[in-house]
């Protein structure tokens, strides 16, 4: 089998070398499963979330990007109705019958998830039959960077590559994302996870328009600005905590509700403070005034850094991780208070901030649980790494970078 060129690997890696094994890895691994003579090869990225937490659902803007952690695979087309995926570490194998998709809805697993994506397909008008993949993935599972939706797009990817000869955009592919969350996993999802991961690079994202999110990349990364992404895995998973999550789309819908509106950012702050004596649930306005904010932060931070502002746009991330934990209230589940792993990583990364007197730490994502975000000058790094790794483990801690390529089929000499 043809490996992805040297030149693509550069391109999307920064080096050849230890991603030409991993991919040698992928190929040696589809071919003792499935037994195809050729392959083609795909990637998706997981993503962070610069700013804008929790405002896609309700229409708002955030600044997100891709990483550097990515979930790669080889696929072939199978001529049957069945789609077979296996993922490397897992033992089971993915099997869903595109004649048998509703049989997997309300599937929490990965078979319902695949199926609610491969009916989203046949939903927005694109073809789809079955295929064989073998994946493997860097992204660090249920902890928030969007292993998720980095598999999702993965997915879209080579239905898109094997079916559609490239027809499908990179808001088709978010749109079945989250169709697949919403309708399989009843999860109430927005769009910015797939389309941070789909489009890659910085982007700046507007949700105002269901479905149709507009964006606009912006090509700048932490280490223009002489400052190094550090993410930590605190130690907790977001697996059984949907609800939280769920919650806090469905509180800011209620206040808009009250407001006469379906989304919060058909309203505006003022709107909000003339009726707060109507909203009963406190919980639901503070996280509604933490909407408001956070959207007027990120237009800032589209600013900050087109004006190449680097410690501006860091203390607008640092008001929002403020807002995150005392409005929003994403950093632990009130279910199991005693629990707090993100706050608990977040005081010990101040402390350390505290001393060196540059950098800001914030919750990362939908919060409750799994990572932090550090951004921290990059000749502080390795000892803010050596320092956190000795409370979570040195495997719990990710010195990361924003990579430009979002979903992508690599190129092979065969293509060539």
């Amino acid at each position: 089998m043809n490996l992805p060129t040297k030149e693509q690997l550069i391109t999307i890696y920064g080096e050849s070398e230890e991603s030409r094994k991993r991919f040698a890895q992928l190929t040696e691994r589809f071919q003792e499963l499935y037994h195809h003579e050729q392959a083609a090869y795909f990637s998706a990225p997981g993503r962070t979330e610069i700013i804008g937490n929790h405002t896609d659902h309700n229409g708002g803007k955030v600044i997100a990007a891709s990483i550097d952690l990515d979930t790669i695979g080889a696929a072939s087309v199978n001529g049957t109705n069945v789609v077979h995926i296996t993922s490397e570490g897992y033992t089971r194998e993915i099997v869903v019958d595109l004649r048998e998709l509703r049989t997997l809805m309300g599937h929490s697993g990965t078979e319902g998830l695949v199926a609610g994506m491969l009916e989203g397909v046949q939903k927005a008008g694109f073809a789809v039959s079955g295929f064989d993949a073998y994946v493997s993935t860097t992204v660090i599972p249920a902890a928030g960077v969007s292993s998720s939706a980095s598999f999702e797009m993965l997915v879209c990817s080579i239905v898109n590559a094997l079916f559609n000869d490239g027809g499908m955009t990179v808001t088709d592919y978010a749109r079945v994302g989250q169709y697949a969350e919403n309708t399989y996993w009843k999860k109430d999802s927005g769009m910015m996870d797939q389309m941070a991961c789909a489009v890659g690079g910085t982007v700046l994202f507007d949700f105002a328009q269901p479905g149709c999110p507009k964006y606009e990349k912006m090509d700048v990364s932490f280490q223009d600005f002489g400052y190094q992404l550090v993410i930590v895995n605190t130690g907790k998973g977001h697996a059984d905590l949907s609800d939280a999550y769920s919650g806090i789309p469905a509180e800011m819908k209620e206040a808009a509700n009250v407001l006469g509106v379906s989304l919060l950012h058909e309203t505006t702050l003022e709107d909000l403070l003339a009726k707060c004596g109507e909203i009963e649930n406190d919980r639901a306005l503070l996280r509604s005034v933490h909407f408001f904010e956070e959207n007027d932060r990120v237009e800032q931070a589209a600013v900050c850094i087109r004006q190449h502002q680097g410690e501006a746009l860091l203390e607008l991330m640092q008001q929002s991780g403020h807002s995150s934990w005392e409005l929003l209230q994403n950093c632990y589940d009130v279910r199991d208070c005693k629990e707090q792993k993100v706050t608990r990583m977040l005081a010990l990364t101040r402390l350390f901030l505290k001393k060196s007197g540059r950098g800001i730490c914030r919750v990362h994502g939908g919060g409750f649980a799994g990572v932090i975000m550090c951004v921290l000058p990059n000749e502080e790094a390795e000892r803010y790494v050596g320092y956190i790794a000795e409370y979570v483990g040195r495997e719990n801690v990710y010195p990361m970078n924003i990579r430009k390529a979002g979903a992508v089929q690599l190129v092979t000499q065969s293509d060539r």
